[in-house]
C-alpha cells in the first residue's frame, strides 16, 4: 500500500441504482448533507478500499474523489447518464 493510500468505504444507495457515497470514515455519515442523505436514502455499505493516486476506479477520478474525502468527507458518485435513442422515422 504507497504511503499516501487514503481508506475509503463505499456506500451504494438503494433508491438510486447506480449512485455511490465515497465516505472518509466508516460510517461518516455525518459529514454529509442532511438533504442528501435523505435523497439517497439509507447507506449500504458495499466495499472499504484504500486510494492512492495510482488506483483506477470504474466511473470516478480518483484524485478528484481523494480531494473531495479529504475536504468535506464524502464523494457523491452519480449515476451515469443514459441517452435513448429514438427512432424518428424517414
Amino acid at each position: 500500500m504507497p504511503n499516501n493510500a487514503l481508506p475509503c468505504w463505499i456506500y451504494k444507495s438503494l433508491r438510486q441504482d447506480e449512485m455511490y457515497l465515497y465516505l472518509a470514515h466508516e460510517d461518516g455519515t455525518d459529514a454529509v448533507p442532511p438533504a442528501l442523505l435523505e435523497h439517497f436514502g439509507a447507506p449500504q455499505l458495499v466495499m472499504q478500499l484504500d486510494l492512492h493516486p495510482g488506483r483506477t476506479l470504474a466511473r470516478e477520478d480518483v484524485v478528484e474523489v481523494m480531494a473531495d474525502l479529504a475536504d468535506r468527507g464524502y464523494h457523491l458518485q452519480m449515476p451515469p447518464r443514459i441517452q435513448a435513442d429514438l427512432y424518428e422515422g424517414d
